[in-house]
C-alpha cells in the first residue's frame, strides 16, 4: 500500500508539472490564404483538466471557449466547435509546432511565450509610398450616441481649398482604415487616389478595431450608420471641407444611404459593390454565385436546401429559444440522412458553429435589412458602381434594384455602371471567387478610380 501512494502521488504531480508547462498565454499568426490572422490561445487549469479558450484580436472576437482539451507526452490538443476550429501541435524548446484547422481549411500554426509579430507582407503594387504629395494627419473624432472615440487618417490636398470631401466606409467584418485584407489595402490606395486629385479623404477603424474604441461584434449595421454620421460631423467641421459625400464599400454601401436620411447636409453618395436588395435575398444569391465561381454546377451550383432553412430560421422574428430548438431539429434530421453531414463535427459542435455566425444580432438585423427602404428617401446625387464577376453582391440584381428605388425617390441626378471582369474588391480578376483575391496583384481598379473623382468634382 505504502508503494502505491507513493506511485500515486509521483502520478499527480506528475499531472501537474504538464499542467505547469503548457498553462498560460500563447501567442501565434496564421497564414489564411494571403491573410495574417493573430491567435491568442489561453490554457488555464481546470476541475476536469485543462481548460484552453481562443482569441482571435484581428477579427473582433475573444475568449472563444473550447469544447475539449488536452496536455499528454507534449502534445497540446483542443477543439472548438462555435467555429469548427481545431489545433494539434507538440511542445518543444518553448514552442509549440502544430496544425490549426477550420472547415476543411488547415494550416501550420506556431505559438510562443512571446508575442508574435506578423511578417511584413510585401507591398503591392499600387501602395503608395512616402512621402506623398499632400497633407496626412491622424485624427480622431467621438460617436457621442455609442460613447466611443473612432481614429482616422485625414489627407488633405495641396493647394488652396475648400475642397469637395468624403469618408470612406469599410464593409462586414473588423476593418482597419485601409479595409486591409489579403495584403492589399483598397482604401489607403483610393484615398491616395482620391487626395492627388483635390478631393479631401477621412478614413478610419472600425469600432473596436485597431485604434477605435468600442465593441464591434455587440453592433448592428445602423451603430455603424451612428459612427459614419459621427465621421460626417468631423468632416463637415474642417476649415478646408467644402462639401463631404460618403464612399460606402460593400456593407458600407448600405450604411451610406442610412446615414444620408439622417444628415441632410450630406452631399452625395458613391456606392462601391453596394447591396441594393435584402440582406436574405442577398445571402441566396452570393451562395450561389460563389459556388458557381468555383465551377460547381447545375443544382449543387445553387443555394443548398439546408442553407435556406438556416438563412429563413435566421431571418424569423421568433425568440432565441424557439429558433435554438427548431434549428436543433433541422441539424438531427440531417445527420439521420446522412452519419457524415457534420464533416467530423457533432450535432452539438455544428449547433454552436451555426448559432455563432447566424444568430447574432449583426446578421439578423442584416438579412431582415431592405437598402430601398432608405434608398426611396435619397435624392442627393450617387454614383453606384459594381464588377461583372462580383460573387458577394451581384452587379445585376443590386445595380438595379438599386437604380429602381432611386427612381422611386425622384432622384434627378443618379449614375449606375457595371465594369467588366471586376470582382467585389474592384480588381481584375477569371473568377470573381473569394478564393481568387490574395492571388491579385492589383488592388483596386485604376479606371474606377478615375470614374469616381470625375463624378465627385463634376459636382462642385
Amino acid at each position: 500500500m505504502r508503494n502505491l501512494a507513493i506511485l500515486l502521488v509521483i502520478s499527480l504531480l506528475a499531472v501537474g508539472l504538464c499542467a505547469a508547462e503548457i498553462e498560460g498565454q500563447w501567442n501565434g499568426v496564421l497564414d489564411a490564404m494571403g491573410m495574417q490572422l493573430t491567435l491568442v490561445v489561453h490554457v488555464n487549469k481546470s476541475d476536469t483538466g485543462l481548460a484552453v479558450s481562443l482569441d482571435s484580436p484581428d477579427q473582433g472576437a475573444f475568449d472563444i471557449p473550447a469544447d475539449d482539451a488536452s496536455f499528454s507526452d507534449g502534445v497540446l490538443e483542443f477543439s472548438v466547435g462555435s467555429i469548427m476550429a481545431s489545433y494539434k501541435g507538440t511542445l518543444k524548446d518553448g514552442v509549440i509546432d502544430g496544425v490549426f484547422k477550420q472547415s476543411g481549411f488547415e494550416a501550420p500554426l506556431l505559438l510562443s511565450r512571446e508575442k508574435v509579430e506578423k511578417k511584413p507582407l510585401p507591398k503591392k503594387i499600387q501602395e503608395p509610398e512616402e512621402p506623398y504629395p499632400y497633407l496626412q494627419e491622424e485624427v480622431s473624432f467621438v460617436n457621442e450616441k455609442a460613447g466611443i472615440t473612432l481614429r482616422g487618417t485625414l489627407t488633405i490636398p495641396e493647394g488652396k481649398g475648400p475642397f469637395p470631401a468624403v469618408i470612406l466606409v469599410s464593409g462586414s467584418g473588423p476593418q482597419d482604415r485601409n479595409e486591409e485584407l489579403f495584403g492589399h489595402k483598397p482604401f489607403l490606395v483610393l484615398s491616395d487616389h482620391l487626395t492627388r486629385r483635390g478631393i479631401m479623404v477621412l478614413r478610419y477603424d472600425d469600432r473596436g478595431t485597431a485604434e477605435s474604441e468600442g465593441d464591434h461584434s455587440a453592433a448592428i449595421t445602423h451603430d455603424f450608420a451612428d459612427d459614419a454620421l459621427a465621421a460626417v460631423a468631423y468632416l463637415k467641421s474642417h476649415a478646408q471641407a467644402a462639401k463631404v459625400g460618403i464612399i460606402g464599400h460593400s456593407e458600407g454601401g448600405i450604411i451610406a444611404p442610412i446615414a444620408a436620411t439622417q444628415d441632410k447636409d450630406i452631399a452625395f453618395l458613391v456606392l462601391l459593390a453596394g447591396p441594393g436588395v435584402r440582406g436574405r435575398e442577398l445571402a441566396i444569391q452570393q451562395e450561389a454565385d460563389i459556388k458557381r465561381s468555383m465551377g460547381v454546377t447545375g443544382e449543387e451550383g445553387e443555394t443548398g436546401e439546408f442553407d435556406l432553412k438556416l438563412i429563413d430560421l435566421a431571418f424569423q422574428d421568433a425568440d432565441h429559444e424557439t429558433k435554438q430548438k427548431r434549428l436543433a431539429e433541422l441539424i438531427a434530421q440531417e445527420f439521420e440522412k446522412d452519419p457524415k453531414f457534420g464533416s467530423g463535427s457533432t450535432e452539438e459542435q455544428l449547433q454552436q458553429a451555426i448559432e455563432a455566425q447566424l444568430f447574432t444580432p449583426w446578421m439578423q438585423n442584416l438579412l431582415r435589412l431592405d437598402p430601398g427602404e432608405y434608398l426611396q428617401k435619397v435624392t442627393i446625387p450617387v454614383f453606384a458602381v459594381n464588377g461583372s464577376l462580383d460573387t458577394q453582391v451581384s452587379a445585376s440584381i443590386n445595380l438595379k434594384a438599386i437604380s429602381d428605388a432611386l427612381t422611386k425617390a425622384g432622384n434627378k441626378d443618379f449614375t449606375t455602371k457595371e465594369y467588366p471582369k471586376l470582382n467585389h474588391l474592384f480588381q481584375t480578376c477569371e473568377t470573381g471567387s473569394p478564393s481568387e483575391y490574395p492571388t491579385l496583384e492589383e488592388t483596386f481598379n485604376e479606371e474606377v478610380m478615375s470614374d469616381i473623382v470625375e463624378w465627385i468634382l463634376d459636382r462642385k
